[in-house]
């Protein structure tokens, strides 16, 4: 509603006199209480007052972690501040990090974005010579795929690799070990695999120990085939003993061993152990190789790396598309996705040899495109794993608020987080009725970090509110801290609910 001017409200009024002396009937509106101006600053007023508070809370405790805390929460329409505390301040996010690696490549690439993987050879009637596998750095690519690639070959009725089969991973640089992840040089967990431009089952093997007759060997078996030399002996021990299994990875050249020792109980079930492949470079070449031979297709000289040149496509496999990829990132907290999309974004201007810094160049632009780039801020890697990046509660809550008013992204973004109670890493937080469902956020642990930062839905069409939570510095006290922050955010969500409940204004 606009308010005239004085002098214009004098002559109103005299009309309204006049009216009133001729017995003129005046129809009155009666506005609903909650929507007068006075009405709607009172109710603005407690909802900040009362998110400050649950705000405050959440510091008060942190601080008696002996750790510090960074929160900014905004309505998504206006960009009103709701509450905050240190939000300009820069704090490691970690997996939140993982929030502007999805944004940029939504920006970037498209939603729609397709990575491809494709075999290239000169056919000569049923023979070909090299063949050559390209990927663009496809995060998921998987031995399935490959199976897919080799089966039009023998449709095609290809039955002999006369020369060598070559693993192009150009479209990458050489550095397989992304920013950050040299801070554990000796982990082999699957979480910290390297990233490559032909990656094959998240750059991870995964051995498979089946018990047999008590006193016999286990049988050993490691997938994709091909790749690993195994060593060593599972035994299978009586009913009722202790699971004993060991494995340790070499790398050799181009190779890795496998060695394993230990047993497991003749009653046990099947196990499975996943570790990452330390280099690479030819994995995905030996895997092909072997599924090859398996195809019937006779593969005469060696695996090795090469075949930038090659040109003639046989055939081809595309991705997901990135929107249905990022779900990995948002509601899983893949670390590798998060990397291979990372190094993918400059991919658009510069066909060969990308590296992590050209897409942390990419997310530098982003946030300065949507005015998200604090000072203090640093990108170096794309998950947000170990001691790597910074960013402040206000950039975070500056992404939420772009991308949810981009009508491209919108959509597909708020789809990639966990749900609140429902799926990914939140499925056991919100659970209580005033919460589940209506939390759409991303998670973030280290062994000092606890982090929090997405939406709380409101009811109907109306927009949410954005909130970031990055806690730092609470080494050994990060479960309390988790605890502190999802007190928060259920105050919030409680405030939020009961601000929806009113009457459109």
């Amino acid at each position: 509603m606009r308010f005239a001017r004085p002098s214009i409200a004098g002559i109103a009024g005299g009309v309204l006199i006049a009216l009133l002396l001729a017995g003129a009937p005046i129809a009155r509106s009666q506005p609903e209480p909650s929507s007068s101006p006075s009405a709607v600053k009172s109710a603005t007023t407690q909802r900040n007052a009362a998110m400050q508070q649950a705000v405050e809370k959440l510091v008060k405790t942190i601080d008696r972690y002996g750790g510090k805390v960074g929160v900014h929460v905004i309505d998504v329409t206006s960009g009103t501040v709701l509450a905050e505390h240190a939000a300009g301040t820069p704090f490691n996010p970690a997996s939140n990090m993982k929030l502007v690696t999805a944004a940029t490549a939504m920006w970037k690439l498209s939603p729609s974005h397709t990575y491809r993987t494709a075999l290239y050879a000169q056919r000569k009637g049923t023979n070909i010579g090299d063949l050559v596998l390209r990927s663009y750095g496809d995060p998921s690519l998987t031995t399935k795929d490959l199976w897919a690639l080799t089966n039009a070959l023998t449709r095609w009725g290809i039955k002999r690799v006369k020369g060598d089969v070559l693993i192009d991973q150009s479209y990458f640089d050489a550095n397989y070990v992304p920013p950050g992840f040299e801070q554990q040089p000796n982990e082999w967990a699957e979480f910290r695999a390297p990233v490559s431009a032909v990656a094959l089952n998240a750059n991870t093997v995964t051995m498979h120990v089946a018990p047999r007759r008590a006193g016999d060997s286990a049988l050993v078996t490691f997938a994709p085939e091909g790749f690993v030399d195994l060593a060593g002996r599972v035994g299978t021990g009586a009913s009722g003993s202790a699971q004993s299994v060991t494995l340790s990875l070499v790398p050799t050249v181009g190779r890795v061993k496998a060695q394993v020792g230990g047993s497991l109980p003749e009653d046990s079930s099947r196990m499975r152990v996943t570790k990452r492949v330390d280099d690479p470079t030819l994995y995905a070449g030996y895997a092909l190789r072997a599924i090859l031979v398996e195809q019937g297709i006779q593969v005469d000289g060696k695996v090795r790396a090469g075949g930038e040149k090659a040109r003639k496509r046989l055939t081809l496999h595309q991705s997901a598309p990135l929107a249905t990829l990022l779900r990995r990132l948002g509601k899983d907290s893949d670390n590798f996705y998060a990397e291979m999309i990372f190094k993918s974004l400059a991919g658009g201007n510069k066909r060969r040899g990308l590296t992590s810094e050209s897409g942390a160049e990419v997310v530098r632009a982003y946030l300065a495109e949507i005015k998200a780039n604090d000072e203090g801020i640093v990108i170096r890697n794309g998950s947000g794993l170990f001691d790597t990046n910074r960013l402040t509660a206000r950039s975070l809550t500056t992404v939420l608020r772009a991308t949810y008013r981009d009508p491209n992204m919108q959509a597909e973004y708020v789809a990639h987080l966990s749900v609140g109670g429902q799926d990914g890493t939140l499925r056991w937080r919100f659970r209580d009725k005033q919460t589940k469902g209506r939390i759409r956020a991303k998670t973030g642990t280290l062994a000092s970090v606890a982090s929090l930062s997405g939406y709380v839905m409101r009811a109907g069409d109306e927009s949410p509110v954005a909130f970031s939570i990055m806690v730092n510095n609470v080494n050994g006290k990060v479960p309390g801290a988790r605890v502190a922050i999802d007190n928060c955010v259920k105050a919030l969500a409680a405030e939020v609910a009961r601000t929806s409940r009113a009457p459109a204004r």
